[in-house]
């Protein structure tokens, strides 16, 4: 039979291809000919209503015009309104990345400044937003994907020679496994080994932050996990708990791609990064180095929502909004060309919050359905969100009319830009006195990449910073950004202090919480989970003083400020919520698993959904192994 290849050449006129080649599972023709490269559009679409599959035409490296004349063709082109910041070449591709802070002054109406820069300058062209606050680690990651631009092209063409190695769009497998490797019937180390008869995929690969030992990592050992016949790796989002490891993978010596949206690309790298640094403070030998962190990066794959490619010959997926946290993930698998679908939702949040909209709920096809349960028990229901807003911003002025601190610990991905923007919206409102917000840890580097992909964010926040009144720039805020500054803010009068780690296991909140903690006027205040056997789930069981290492010492203090814990933030779906995503969500599976819950919460959540909707529920243990089909 001929290949996928063969065929597209053999459709297309003879003596206009120079070469064809995957990228992905997409497939791109190259051509010296200027005449087809301008008018070949309606024989690549017969191309594409052959073989169903992505193709696009791009000019020979030959045709490409010079980088500087380049350049000052595009100035001419595009409008000086739209305010280029950057112009990134990549020349194995034939393509280049123009950031502008006005995309659609950029594109041109119909996308037509697009095309008169292709036909002027024969280099294929993609406008993206400028970041409103300049990220490092979004740069970095650039210059790791466009640096060593040629073995990225290689990679990405081995990725499509095995997912069309003997390409037969009619053949169909018989049976389908998930074998749990972390987070079933606990929260945390989330890892999931997706299996059909030719096909191996993990799905998510976490650490249990609050844990220790072993315990902290997925079973990565077990007999059914060989990483050299890996095929893919498709994370849902960039929680620690869900990418944590993922650099070791490629310590380990995976080389393949992985699978993710680009704002949970970058954020996983900036938290990698942040890992190891975190382990070298703790005097600990951290995992991994930067140079699997670089690795995880080179090997990356990122698709929006709603686009659909093939991971391997027989499992294509579909990456929906999961309303978590930027970028968050419901994965679709449509396995075995429709033999079975499978949907893994990760962490979601079925419910609109002022960063993002509700979860996905509509679907092509589903048959089982992998769903979270952090707060799945009958006694995790939600207060309206207002209510829940209100009583944040009340135990505000009850600290800061005392004259104390108030400490927010928060997830730096999420929770935080959450709570800045209710907080931004009361102080504009006059329901908080106006003293000042901080920010400390990588809450403001996360702020950065959120500013970098808009089009990840609910339509209210996205619209306010297409208008230029972008909600994580106000003056609201004050960055804290060294151990000066930190100190500042220890000495000075009533605040209101954002900073990380969300369950006080490192990070600046620790730092914050040790000279807040023995003052009865200061306040903390939990807004996310807490996992078992952290400090913060301590503290809020009742702790009485707390053990901190301070320039290797121990120095013991007790635990005076007031406590207070406000579960209605949370960016997990609450146990009201998570039913009704299983009423909404069309179709109805046939088969529901449960995970990412305490075991109490798993289990409540399974016996009320089998109660309610009389289908099949499974609450695994960690290293069991369910067949789907």
């Amino acid at each position: 039979m001929a290949t996928i290849l063969e065929i597209i050449q053999g459709h297309l006129p003879r003596g206009v291809v120079s070469s064809t080649i995957f990228e992905g599972a997409n497939i791109v023709v190259y051509t010296t000919d200027t005449s087809f490269f301008k008018n070949g559009d309606s024989k690549i679409k017969e191309a594409v209503n052959l073989v169903k599959k992505r193709i696009e035409l791009r000019a020979d490296k030959k045709l490409l015009m010079d980088k500087e004349e380049t350049i000052k063709k595009i100035k001419e082109i595009i409008p000086e309104e739209a305010e280029i910041t950057d112009i990134i070449f990549d020349p194995q591709r034939s393509t280049i990345i123009i950031d502008a802070k006005k995309p659609g002054l950029a594109i041109g109406k119909g996308a037509s400044l697009l095309k008169e820069i292709k036909v002027a300058t024969f280099w294929t062209p993609t406008i993206q937003r400028s970041a409103a606050i300049k990220s490092k680690i979004t740069d970095k990651v650039r210059e790791v994907l466009y640096q060593d631009n040629s073995y990225r092209k290689k990679f990405l063409n081995g990725i499509g020679e095995k997912i069309y190695a003997g390409w037969n769009p009619d053949k169909m497998e018989e049976w389908v496994r998930l074998t749990a490797l972390g987070s079933c019937r606990q929260v945390g180390r989330s890892c999931f080994l997706l299996q059909t008869p030719i096909s191996k995929i993990i799905i998510d690969c976490g650490v249990d932050v609050s844990a220790q030992g072993k315990d902290k990592y997925p079973y990565l050992e077990a007999p059914e996990l060989d990483l050299a016949a890996v095929d893919a790796v498709v994370i849902s989002h960039a929680h620690l708990d869900h990418v944590g490891l993922l650099p070791y993978l490629f310590k380990m010596g995976y080389k393949g791609p992985v699978y993710m949206t680009p704002p949970t690309r970058d954020i996983a790298a900036l938290l990698a990064l942040d890992f190891i640094g975190v382990a070298y403070k703790q005097a600990a030998q951290p995992l991994f180095k930067s140079t699997d962190v670089r690795d995880m990066v080179k090997h990356s794959v990122t698709l929006n929502y709603n686009e659909v490619t093939d991971i391997t010959p027989d499992v294509r997926i579909t990456m929906y909004n999961a309303g978590h946290v930027i970028g968050s993930s419901l994965v679709h698998f449509n396995i075995g060309n429709g033999l079975h679908n499978f949907l893994y939702t990760g962490d979601s949040k079925y419910g609109k919050s002022r960063l993002l909209d509700p979860a996905a709920t509509y679907f092509p096809r589903l048959e089982t359905l992998h769903m979270e349960s952090t707060y799945g028990g009958k006694n995790k229901t939600s207060k309206p969100r207002k209510e829940t807003e209100q009583e944040l911003i009340d135990y505000v002025n009850k600290i800061v009319e005392r004259g104390g601190k108030l400490l927010i610990p928060e997830l730096g991905l999420g929770r935080a830009q959450e709570s800045m923007l209710v907080l931004e919206d009361a102080m504009q409102h006059g329901k908080i006195p106006r003293v000042p917000i901080y920010i400390d840890g990588m809450i403001w580097d996360i702020n950065a990449i959120h500013t970098a992909y808009p089009d990840f964010l609910s339509n209210s926040v996205r619209a306010s910073i297409f208008a230029n009144k972008n909600p994580f720039i106000s003056e609201t805020f004050k960055q804290v950004g060294s151990p000066q500054e930190r100190k500042k803010v220890i000495e000075g009068g009533p605040c209101v202090v954002l900073a990380t780690s969300g369950m006080l296991v490192g990070g600046a909140s620790v730092e914050y919480l040790r000279e807040f903690a023995s003052n009865k006027d200061n306040g903390i205040c939990f807004v996310c989970y807490q996992g078992v056997g952290s400090l913060g789930r301590q503290i809020m069981e009742g702790l009485k003083q707390a053990t901190f290492n301070v320039q290797g010492k121990d120095e013991t203090v007790p635990i005076n400020l007031e406590i207070k814990n406000i579960e209605g933030f949370s960016a997990h779906s609450s146990r009201n919520e998570l039913m009704a995503f299983v009423n909404n969500i069309t179709p109805k599976p046939k088969k529901i698993i449960i995970n990412h819950g305490e075991q109490s919460q798993s289990l409540d959540l399974a016996s009320s959904i089998y109660k309610s909707h009389r289908v099949e529920t499974v609450v695994p243990k960690n290293l069991e192994t369910i067949r789907l089909r």
